[in-house]
């Protein structure tokens, strides 16, 4: 089902919007449109061809285990920690009918600068969300703290990888909010060359 026009690419760049993961209902992307999804968001600028940055999905029936992984790391991070905030953990886990976990994947031997590895994880990223909008479903990219738990990416790499982010995908079941869009005067200017 498309919510947006989507007739043109450029139509699609301009009407991508995030959807708020709690919001995404089913259909979800199937199997193989998942995997398209994925193999798009890899066509993404890598100076080197290092491909510094890997996919998880996480499948419907590892849910529970994805919410037993985050209450695990969140009560040790946090032992006094209340019962609205492990529900919020769970709730976390269990919304939108697809997740895909981007792992920022660098090689610290390469002598591609790690920032440049860094910003094209960022982009492959992006271009999972722009994939995602042009086959007609919403996703949210969501960090949080488990983003941030050796805990949490530990169950899913290891060092020096980070998580990237927590990517929801699905079908919007509300209409999509507009968020206000930067001031252009002010991030994008004219080059003057220094005197």
């Amino acid at each position: 089902m498309t919510f947006n026009d989507l007739s043109s690419p450029l139509s699609a760049l301009a009407t991508r919007r995030s959807g708020k993961p709690r919001d995404l209902v089913a259909p979800g992307p199937d199997a193989d449109q998942l995997a398209r999804i994925v193999a798009i968001a890899a066509r993404t600028p890598d100076h080197g061809k290092l491909a510094p940055w890997r996919f998880v999905t996480v499948g419907a029936d590892r849910r529970d285990a994805f919410a037993a992984l985050l209450a695990r790391a969140y009560i040790a991070q946090k032992p006094d920690a209340g019962r609205l905030e492990t529900e919020a953990n769970d709730q976390f886990a269990r919304q939108a009918p697809a997740l895909v976990v981007q792992m920022s994947s660098p090689q610290p031997d390469s002598h591609i600068p790690l920032w440049e590895q860094e910003l094209s994880a960022g982009a492959a990223g992006m271009n999972l969300l722009h994939a995602a909008h042009a086959m007609g479903f919403a996703g949210g990219w969501l960090t949080t703290w488990a983003a941030y738990s050796d805990v949490v990416r530990d169950a899913f790499g290891a060092a020096p990888e980070r998580i990237a982010g927590f990517f929801f995908i699905g079908t919007p079941g509300r209409a999509l909010d507009e968020r206000p869009r930067p001031d252009m005067a002010r991030v994008r200017t004219d080059w003057t060359p220094p005197r």
